[in-house]
């Protein structure tokens, strides 16, 4: 049995209820491996995880994506061999710790050209942006220069989007909390920014698009927004929500789609689109692609210490972070 710290809570609550401990880590069964991390992601996803939004069974290691070496692999395991690089973003929760057994399916080669940290600041959210920007489309797709709405831009995802979606030829709009984050938006790709603390930003998507509103709305701030993102869209088009970080988007009477311009509404999540081997390798490839081509630069703003992980959680909650967070062992 390897030893291991790792960061895990006994019920769900506020960043007080992370603890490092240390566990034991057995060998992997069949379609597992055993993977000693180099650099772990932090994501808002953990923070629905760890307060209760998403319910899991206690107790809970932490975590849902990171990078390492392959230290072993069990039986059926045909992609991966011991002391290959690898990364990954995969349920269940577990990537908060040095070492772990978990399933193989979402775990991917990491390309020699890169790197450790790099690889666990961008599998979660690149592919998040790669489904959104690539498979979550309005009637009719998306064409070079269609204007799309994107909350948080200056965050991890946004960041990415930013820049994938000028890879594109789409004229992406961002939103974000301040003048900075604003500008950092713009320096990665967007081809406006709103400042939603001191702008309207339906009236500034209104007057950017000529009054027409935006094909796509990608939504992962939630309560704060929805209601406006519909009057953004022209109609038939379509709201997609990713995401909570204001809180949960209250129930509401479909008809308000239909009076809003035949709207469509999706509620996306990743772990729909990398349900299986085939898809995830595939999407991974899109990513690492524009990541080694230079179209995507991931950016990679704070660094705490496992140790710190309640620090990281109380600066992500209160969106004093941009770009990506990652953990450091």
């Amino acid at each position: 049995m390897t030893t291991s710290k790792a960061i895990r809570i006994d019920r769900h609550g506020g960043p007080e209820e992370m603890q490092l401990v240390q566990v034991q880590v057995g060998e992997p069964g069949p379609g597992e491996i055993r993977i000693r991390h180099k650099a772990i992601g932090l994501n808002f996803i953990d923070v629905y995880q760890r307060s209760g939004l998403y319910q899991l069974p206690m107790p809970l290691q932490l975590g849902m994506e990171a990078s390492g070496i392959v230290e072993a692999v069990g039986a059926g395991v045909t992609h991966l061999a011991v002391g290959d690089r690898a990364a990954y973003a995969s349920q269940p929760p577990g990537s908060y710790s040095e070492v772990r057994v978990m399933p193989a399916k979402n775990v991917c080669k990491l390309p020699d050209g890169i790197d450790f940290e790099t690889g666990a600041a961008m599998m979660l959210k690149g592919l998040t942006a790669q489904y959104l920007l690539k498979k979550t489309l309005p009637q009719g797709g998306l064409q070079r220069g269609d204007h799309v709405l994107f909350h948080a831009a200056a965050g991890g995802v946004g960041l990415i989007a930013c820049q994938w979606a000028r890879a594109l030829g789409l004229q992406l709009i961002g939103t974000a909390g301040s003048p900075e984050k604003c500008q950092l938006a713009l320096e990665h790709g967007a081809a406006h920014a709103i400042d939603y603390k001191r702008e309207d930003f339906l009236a500034r998507v209104k007057e950017i698009t000529g009054g027409k509103g935006v094909k796509v709305v990608y939504d992962s701030i939630g309560k704060d927004t929805f209601e406006k993102s519909l009057d953004c869209l022209q109609p038939f088009g379509l709201m997609a929500s990713f995401g909570n970080a204001s809180g949960a988007v209250p129930p509401f009477a479909p008809g308000v789609l239909g009076a809003k311009g035949s709207l469509y509404l999706t509620r996306a999540t990743l772990f729909t689109h990398i349900a299986t081997r085939e898809s995830t390798q595939a999407m991974a490839d899109d990513l690492f692609e524009v990541v080694l081509r230079g179209d995507v630069k991931i950016r990679i703003d704070q660094r705490y210490p496992l140790e710190q992980v309640q620090q990281a959680h109380r600066d992500l909650e209160a969106r004093k972070t941009t770009g990506c967070t990652i953990l450091t062992l």
